[in-house]
């Protein structure tokens, strides 16, 4: 990641969404902001191209899409149950805080200060106001820790939260992603989080290592390799260790029946390595 500016995964991430808004009926993910979050030049390119797709950017295009639903299904319900919280790990240029339709939902966005400030910037440049349910949660982690910051931020860690952190765990250490899930778990009985996560090449049959490997070729030659993989026995024991209960573990086939079965189109997803839990 640049100094000055988000990592390209992010930007990459916000692209995609944009163009589900564009090319994709019916949407899975309704976010007209995604178009403001993007330059003026790809909207206009999104817009006008007739290319088709490759089949492994239609099928990453539907997981990022999916991922975000899903992120967002299970915090209505967490808010049903009487969460007022909402913590975004890795926040990047999602859209929620600036959408959120709950009214006592307070919104907290953690990432690197440098992606803060441009995203910041770039809400400027959209004309998307900053809502007082947000609050920024700036974090280095080379100088600072994830419960000061969100302390900082007016977090309140004895009051339940539900927590997404989408797009992230692949490019960190296991050691590293277990200690922040043992932290959300610890901190507050009722909380809950949602993230996504890659099993090892070595657990796709031989048809889907192609996709898999030009996509970790992409993250390579962006500078954010992918690191961290999860067996789904294993990672399912170890939430239970740390207290989670009611999990929930989507695969490809999983994906695909709840958020895009009966379409007209062929967009879904074709991601095997990736899955999605829900825990609390």
């Amino acid at each position: 990641m640049l100094e000055d500016r988000p990592s390209r995964t992010a930007q990459q991430v916000a692209l995609r969404r944009a163009a589900h808004q564009i090319w994709d009926t019916p949407r899975v993910l309704e976010d007209p902001l995604a178009l403001m979050m993007i330059d003026r030049d790809e909207v206009e390119r999104l817009s006008h191209t007739g290319l088709p797709d490759p089949a492994w950017e239609l099928h990453l295009r539907a997981f990022v899409v999916a991922r975000s639903r899903y992120a967002e299904d299970e915090l209505a319900q967490a808010v049903q149950r009487g969460v007022e919280q909402y913590v975004v790990l890795g926040a990047g240029l999602d859209t929620f805080a600036y959408r959120n339709p709950f009214a006592r939902l307070r919104v907290f966005e953690v990432d690197h200060p440098a992606t803060q400030a441009w995203k910041q910037r770039t809400l400027e440049d959209g004309g998307i106001p900053i809502p007082a349910s947000l609050s920024f949660a700036p974090v280095d982690f080379k100088i600072d820790t994830l419960a000061h910051s969100l302390q900082r931020a007016g977090f309140f860690s004895d009051q339940p939260a539900f927590f997404s952190w989408l797009g992230v765990t692949v490019y960190l250490p296991p050691e590293i992603v277990f200690s922040t899930l043992r932290w959300v778990a610890s901190i507050c009985p009722g909380n809950g989080i949602v993230f996504d996560y890659s099993v090892p090449r070595s657990f796709l049959g031989s048809g889907d290592h192609g996709g898999f490997d030009v996509l970790a070729a992409r993250a390579k030659a962006a500078g954010e390799p992918f690191v961290g993989f999860f067996d789904p026995k294993d990672l399912a024991h170890r939430l239970q260790e740390m207290g989670f209960a009611n999990l929930e573990d989507l695969d490809t086939h999983q994906i695909n029946a709840r958020y895009f079965s009966g379409r007209c189109d062929s967009l879904r997803t074709g991601n095997s390595h990736g899955r999605l839990i829900s825990a609390r």
